[in-house]
């Protein structure tokens, strides 16, 4: 006696035919490969100044496509009807129908950018290209996370490193964001010099306008109680302001179809991250003459 065991194997929708009430409803939302699809890099051209000759400079920096669009078909077509008594309130009624990238879970981010260099007029400039995007979790925890870019692309120096990023966690508390703490640098070759690349090293949740450690030496004279002068080195750790200041959302108008996109900004408030309180440090330098250092304790935005 034989005994068939049966296995039913789900066929994705790019290779095999539809089956009429089967696989029609819900279809596109449930299809990886069409989420995986809509992440993908598209054009964005941005003006960055005039070359040497005067010309027009538009570099194709790209950009992740954040959403997916259905597509209207013939039946979808606006009409109005009695309830809404224009066009723009028809529209504003309806809601538009877009599907995350990459899931709920995930979202669309560049997975390498290469750095070109363009000589304008006012001198040469940096500008970092995206290559290519990819679907990359969401975290929960303020971590540093791999960020390659491509220097001298397409010459013999072309060189990839990996100078890190902070990632875009969720669930921040508010005013507060995942920053760079701790930075280190790598060295590039070039034509002309060997250019330092700084890095992002480590990362902690902070508000907008925070302090960074940043360490100094200098030579400190020490007199011991028997006459004899030591000389050694003093690590001061004066500290640095880092992040923007910014009074809350300055977008009045957003785009309807996706929220990312400001039509409208209102007008910016000037203000800087500075020093809020300081710490004095004093020695006796390798000359015997006293020398006071400060340092950075703690730093706040300030118009």
């Amino acid at each position: 006696m034989f005994t068939y065991s049966c296995v039913l194997i789900k066929c994705l929708p790019l290779c095999c035919p539809p089956v009429p009430g089967v696989w029609s409803k819900h279809l596109d939302h449930r299809n990886l490969f069409t989420q995986r699809i809509c992440c993908k890099r598209q054009s964005h051209f941005v003006y960055i100044g005039q070359d040497i000759s005067g010309a027009p400079v538009n570099v194709d920096v790209g950009t992740c496509r954040p959403h997916c669009g259905g597509a209207l078909r013939a039946n979808d077509a606006p009409q109005r009807d009695s309830k809404h008594p224009s066009m723009l309130d028809f529209i504003r009624s309806k809601k538009v129908r877009q599907l995350p990238s990459c899931g709920l879970e995930q979202v669309c981010e560049p997975t390498g950018m290469r750095v070109e260099r363009v000589l304008l007029f006012e001198g040469p400039r940096e500008v970092e290209v995206i290559e290519d995007c990819h679907c990359e979790v969401k975290l929960t925890q303020c971590l540093r996370v791999p960020a390659l870019r491509t220097y001298y692309a397409e010459t013999p120096y072309e060189s990839v490193i990996d100078v890190g990023r902070c990632s875009r966690n969720k669930g921040a508390p508010e005013g507060f964001s995942c920053v760079p703490t701790q930075f280190d640098s790598a060295l590039v070759e070039t034509p002309n010099k060997v250019e330092v690349i700084q890095t992002v090293e480590a990362c902690e949740l902070k508000e907008s306008c925070y302090r960074v450690a940043h360490v100094e030496y200098y030579y400190e004279t020490v007199q011991h109680k028997d006459g004899v002068k030591e000389e050694r080195l003093k690590e001061i750790d004066v500290g640095r302001c880092l992040g923007g200041c910014s009074s809350g959302n300055r977008c009045l108008l957003r785009s309807p179809s996706d929220p990312a996109i400001c039509h409208l900004w209102a007008e910016r408030q000037l203000s800087s991250c500075v020093p809020q309180e300081y710490e004095s440090h004093s020695f006796m330098n390798q000359y015997g003459q006293m020398r006071t250092v400060l340092s950075i304790s703690s730093c706040l935005c300030q118009e």
